[in-house]
């Protein structure tokens, strides 16, 4: 079993004298059901599992009303062999997005506080304003993502004592070791091939290499193809697959900026509204907005109809490329092919699996231009992101500009070591995991 940050999560949230039921959202395939699994084994004597997709049936245990008797009664007459003890079982509803109606029945759970409760849903079709709606006040919710770089060094073998070492040369702004920089850089250059998507990573590890893992890649690919087609409400499932299909391309791209009218001729912005928010609610997609001006605070200070476009998992990128690249990318590790859409996906990934919303900036005239930017409680940090050692004239120029008054000092993520100039701080890629967390911390 893969160990997870939502191990963790779900530990303390059982230990709260207060919690409520819980719902677990994610993108298919991003492990939720067998965390869930896993955790409820540990500590409850009895789990009840319903998956309301391949268990029909089951969704009818709320036609008789919302109160917990009622519903313990119908799922026995449904399975005789459950068992129900006060304080000791857990009911598991997974798939949620195809029971709704199940999620008012979360406020009846809450109150009456015999069993524990913890639902799973794909955000892939689910209208979760429905199901806030519906059980407001009487939830908690949780995000799940596809695993990280540190979910990573984890199935890899490495503990808490190496994540708390790259920390440490963080905040200290202490350079790596010859030995220490081609480790993690390895490390990470696997992880860049590999993506976090939990089947992936875990063929990958038990084998040792890289066989068959593209085979997986490319059929969650095509899984996502599908739910697409499967999910797909009120709008046209064949311009929302057009989207999801031109990502790859868009990050080709010199400026990585998203077009409505290179996906197809005489497209118009009309005619796909609505498709970009579907693939970003969806979590299949991160959209990247552009600043309107470079000043605190980040939220709404963006043009909403200018943005980029990265894939949620970067594994799905590679799925998408060509058999060219991605020989290139694992005979030759020839990562910086592709105008640095890779490293801008996988750090964009990073960065929301830390909290973030993404954003960018470039002026009307492309003169000035940078691919992201985070915060401390002071300033506004940002972020660029180089596939190869070149010039950062822009970093410059944002640091050492009297008028973005919010930005005292900046970042590049590259493949390199360590180093701090007295205007931005050079860190190699794969300590991007730790950046919210060491912000607080870092000496400028």
């Amino acid at each position: 079993m893969l160990k997870r940050k939502i191990d963790s999560y779900l530990r303390d949230w059982l230990a709260r004298p207060e919690h409520k039921p819980l719902i677990i959202r994610g993108a298919r395939q991003v492990g939720k059901t067998e965390s869930v699994r896993f955790f409820a084994k540990q500590y409850f004597a009895n789990v009840v599992e319903i998956n309301f997709a391949l268990q029909k049936a089951y969704r009818s245990i709320f036609d008789d009303g919302y109160e917990v008797d009622r519903i313990i009664k119908n799922i026995s007459l449904l399975n005789p062999a459950c068992r129900f003890e006060e304080g000791r079982t857990l009911l598991f509803f997974d798939e949620l997005q195809d029971c709704p109606d199940c999620a008012t029945s979360l406020k009846s759970f809450a109150q009456d506080g015999r069993y524990e409760v913890i639902c799973s849903g794909s955000l892939l079709g689910l209208h979760y304003a429905r199901i806030e709606s519906n059980a407001v006040g009487y939830k908690e919710d949780f995000e799940m993502h596809s695993m990280d770089f540190e979910e990573f060094l984890w199935a890899k073998g490495y503990g808490e004592d190496k994540i708390d070492d790259l920390y440490d040369h963080l905040v200290q702004r202490k350079p790596f070791s010859d030995l220490e920089l081609e480790v993690y850089f390895s490390l990470f250059n696997d992880y860049m091939i590999v993506g976090g998507m939990p089947a992936v990573v875990d063929r990958f590890v038990r084998q040792g290499n890289f066989s068959g893992v593209l085979q997986l890649q490319r059929q969650l690919h095509a899984d996502y193809e599908e739910d697409i087609t499967k999910y797909t409400v009120g709008l046209d499932q064949t311009r929302v697959l057009a989207v999801y299909r031109h990502l790859s391309v868009f990050l080709a791209q010199e400026n990585k900026k998203f077009r409505i009218t290179q996906i197809a001729h005489g497209a118009r912005n009309r005619e796909y509204v609505g498709c970009v928010e579907w693939l970003q609610n969806a979590g299949i997609v991160n959209v990247c907005y552009c600043l309107s001006q470079l000043q605190l605070p980040l939220r709404g200070n963006y043009n909403p109809v200018n943005y980029k476009l990265y894939y949620r998992d970067t594994g799905l990128l590679i799925a998408s490329l060509d058999e060219e690249v991605q020989n290139d990318l694992r005979m030759n590790r020839n990562f910086g092919t592709y105008k640095g859409g890779l490293y801008e996906n996988i750090v964009a990934d990073m960065l929301v699996k830390q909290g973030y919303q993404l954003y960018f900036y470039r002026n009307e005239t492309s003169t000035l231009e940078m691919d992201f930017f985070v915060r401390d409680a002071e300033s506004l940090i940002p972020v660029e992101v180089k596939a190869k050692d070149n010039a950062t004239p822009s970093l410059n120029r944002l640091v050492d500009s009297d008028v973005y008054a919010d930005i005292r000092y900046g970042i590049k993520l590259c493949r390199k070591n360590i180093g701090f100039n007295g205007k931005f701080l050079t860190l190699p890629y794969f300590l991007t995991f730790l950046l919210r967390r060491s912000l607080t911390s870092l000496p400028l």
